[in-house]
Parts: structure tokens; sequence; C-alpha cells
């Protein structure tokens, strides 16, 4: 039976008041009392929506990665050509500007650590990880198209982006004032674009080259 709006409504409310509370003060600390503070709700009404605080984590990786699907689709509404949509990719995922959610980042450094002690977090968080990388696969194959280039290495170039993201989430959130500001979508960005301008050219048809 589906849920209902206002189930889904409190839902959502609470699993915002994990993300705050993970973010400020770590998974470990993040009580139901906590939570249910945070989201201006008696504890008895957390347990009505969620079993455990495992499954309102299991909740939040999926709001996040809605969030940030949604932040590419808003900048990438004006890139036409493969290199721009995975410019505009890189940029939603790692830019300061509108849309930047530190909480969020923060929140998602908690939950890649929980991953590596919860075998139930690890299989939400791998198939989430799974599906970011089928998109960069497929926005870096594009761009290597664009410019002419193998696309064979797709995966590989794809690969890198996404542990050079996941890196500048851990770091962001890990220190203070040590990164310059902005780095991560420019080297991300500029990692991209000489791993693509360094394939090898595409293989012509062997019928072409026959011909």
């Amino acid at each position: 039976m589906a849920r209902s709006p206002n189930t889904e409504a409190r839902r959502a409310e609470i699993t915002q008041a994990l993300l705050t509370v993970i973010a400020r003060h770590g998974y470990e600390k993040a009580t139901i009392q906590s939570i249910a503070s945070q989201a201006g709700l008696a504890p008895g009404l957390i347990h009505y929506h969620f079993k455990n605080k495992q499954e309102i984590l299991l909740s939040l990786i999926d709001m996040l990665a809605e969030v940030a699907r949604s932040r590419f689709a808003r900048i990438c509404d004006a890139a036409a050509a493969p290199g721009q949509r995975l410019d505009a990719y890189l940029e939603a995922r790692l830019g300061m500007g509108e849309g930047a959610a530190p909480d969020a980042v923060a929140a998602w450094v908690m939950i890649s650590a929980e991953a590596v002690r919860q075998e139930e977090v690890r299989a939400v968080y791998s198939q989430v990880i799974a599906q970011e990388l089928g998109m960069v696969t497929e926005l870096v194959a594009a761009a290597l198209g664009e410019q002419q280039r193998d696309s064979r290495g797709a995966p590989t170039i794809a690969a890198g982006v996404l542990a050079l993201m996941e890196g500048a989430f851990g770091l962001s959130s890990a220190t203070t004032g040590v990164m310059p500001a902005g780095y991560a979508a420019k080297a991300a960005k500029d990692y991209a674009q000489l791993s693509i301008s360094a394939a090898p050219p595409a293989r012509r048809d062997s019928r072409k080259r026959k011909s």
C-alpha cells in the first residue's frame, strides 16, 4: 500500500533532521532524541515512521542522491554539447555556487564511513555509487566522442572523476580553511579534460579502412 502524502512529508522531515544532526555531530551522536528535537517532533513519532536510526540513514542516502540529481538537472539545462554537460555535472557536484549544500556533503562523508561498518548501509551506498559511476561514464563517453577519441577508456576516466569527488568531499568535511576555495570543481574539470585529450583517437570502422 502506498504511503499517504502526510506520511511521506513527515518521513522527509525526519530524514532532513538526521542530515542536520550528523553533519554537525556525527552519526554516533545522532540519537532518536536528538533527531526528534531537531525535527521538532516527539521521539514516539520517529519510531512510528522508522524502525530505527539505520532505517532513517538509508532514507537519507536516497534523499541525497535525488538532491544531487536535481541540482545536475538544473545546471545542465543550458549545456548542449557533451563537454559542457560533463562540466555542468562536475559543477553540480563540486561547485560552490547556488544550490551548494555543505551539510549534505558532511552527511555524505558520514554515510561513506558507515558503509564500511554496516552491511545494510554498504549495499544501498554501493548501489548509489554504481548509478553515479554509470552516469559519469556516459557523460565521459559522450565527451570523448565529441573530440573523436576512443570511448573505451570512459569507465576508467569516470572512476577517476568519482574518486576525486569523494576525496574532495572528505577533505572539505575533515579540514577547515586548508584547501583553496573552489579547487575541487576546477581540479575535476581539468582532470577530465586532460584525460579526454590524452585518449587515443577513435578507431575507424573496419569497413571504412578497407575502402
